[in-house]
């Protein structure tokens, strides 16, 4: 898997990956898995650091019905499906920017 993504260094996750997760990711890839921690002090609805960037992901491929429920078969076309929605986003920003 890291010869598909040679760039990437950093993953940012939600506290429920804490543990050895840390540890597999730095040895098996040497990627950095940064874990966004909610503070116990907090109540309430607040927006936490980098967590926010995948949560308004996953509300724009929720625009899409296909993606809104699980119904394909098979992993390779869901991220087709995936993949096709977020091209149609971008593509869609750029027609708007230019």
């Amino acid at each position: 898997m890291h010869k598909e993504f040679p760039r990437l260094e950093l993953i940012w996750a939600d506290g429920g990956y804490a543990g050895k997760l840390i540890e597999w990711c730095k040895n098996f890839f040497n990627w950095k898995l940064e874990i966004i921690k909610r503070s116990d002090k907090l109540t309430g609805f607040h927006v936490l650091p980098k967590r926010w960037i995948v949560e308004r992901t996953f509300a724009w491929l929720n625009w899409f019905r296909r993606l809104a429920k699980d119904v394909e078969h098979n992993t390779k076309s869901s991220e087709a499906m995936i993949k096709i929605a977020m091209i149609r986003i971008m593509t869609r920003r750029l027609a708007h920017a230019a």
